[in-house]
Order: structure tokens, then C-alpha cells, then sequence
């Protein structure tokens, strides 16, 4: 995926194309219960890529597009947690994602006269992270493995492996010690 896009170009409207059909299948998913097979499987159609059984997903479940969210395995994802994945969003294995997070990766331009234009930068949320309720990670950020983000924290900046972050924005608390 290119860097950036410009709304009104053929490729934007292909994504929109996506974004049309992957819209109806997010609507259908949270729209009436859902055993988890059910709920894997509608994701997956969402992703295009198989959800691995081991991963559980609350509903409701929110993606802008859903076609570059990867998911691993034995990962949790709580209530209304919210992907907007154009740019790319990345989960490693046994991830918890607490309610109302924002996973973002995508980000207008900052010249007035090309705002509507989008800029994209994908996310990688490695393994044995955990984020809390009510966080969001900003465009272009890494959270490191066995990481933890602190409860309504806004990440925008990397976030080391084996640390602890919390506030606005994120800043390392302390050091997790890993046997």
C-alpha cells in the first residue's frame, strides 16, 4: 500500500468498493448475536484472512475497511474496539485488546488544502501486549512485546517491549521484569 491516497483518484474508489461491501458484513455482525465460530468466521470474511480459533471477538466489532487488519492467534478483542486499518494494523499472538480501543493507521494531510487526502502508516502490536480500556495508538506506532498500555492512554510513540505506558500522551511508567 502506497503511503498516500487522494480522494477522488480510481485506486480511492477501489477501496471504496471494499469499504461498501466490508460495511454491509460489519453491519450484519453486530446487528444480532453471534456464536464465536460465527463471529470468526463474518471477521474473517472482513479481513479476507482466516481468524484462527483460539482468537475470541466481542461484539460489537468496528473496522473503516478491514481487508489490511491481521489478526494472530489467541487473541482477545473486547466491546467496540474500533480498527480503522487502510494503513495497516498488525497483531501479534496472545494480544488483549480492552474495550473502546482505537487501533488507527490512517491520517489526513496537515495542509488545509489537501486535509480530505489520507496519509497511512501501518501499526504493529506485538506479542503478549495488552492494552487497556479506552486506548487509542496513533498512526505509525509500534507496541513492543509483552508491553503493556495503561487504561485510556494515547499512544503516539513506539512503546518498548517489557514496559508499562500510561497517559496523554504515553510515557513508560516502569519496567515489566519477564522471568
Amino acid at each position: 500500500m502506497k503511503s498516500e491516497m487522494d480522494v477522488g483518484t480510481e485506486a480511492y474508489e477501489q477501496i471504496e468498493k471494499v469499504n461498501r461491501r466490508n460495511q454491509m458484513l460489519v453491519q450484519q455482525l453486530n446487528d444480532s448475536p453471534h456464536t464465536k465460530a460465527e463471529t470468526r468466521d463474518l471477521v474473517s470474511q472482513i479481513t479476507n484472512e482466516k481468524i484462527d480459533e483460539t482468537t475470541e471477538i466481542r461484539l460489537p466489532f468496528y473496522t473503516d475497511f478491514g481487508q489490511n487488519l491481521h489478526i494472530g492467534k489467541n487473541v482477545y478483542i473486547s466491546n467496540c474496539s474500533m480498527f480503522v486499518d487502510l494503513g495497516g494494523i498488525y497483531i501479534g499472538d496472545n494480544v488483549l485488546i480492552g474495550p473502546n480501543v482505537t487501533i488507527t493507521s490512517v491520517n489526513h494531510r496537515t495542509n488545509p488544502a489537501d486535509r480530505r487526502h489520507l496519509s497511512f502508516k501501518s501499526v504493529y502490536i506485538h506479542d503478549n501486549a495488552w492494552l487497556g480500556a479506552n486506548v487509542t495508538v496513533t498512526p505509525g506506532t509500534i507496541i513492543g512485546e509483552n508491553a503493556i498500555v495503561a487504561a485510556g492512554a494515547v499512544v503516539t510513540k513506539n512503546v518498548p517491549a517489557n514496559t508499562v505506558v500510561g497517559g496523554v500522551p504515553a510515557r513508560i511508567i516502569k519496567t515489566i521484569k519477564c522471568n
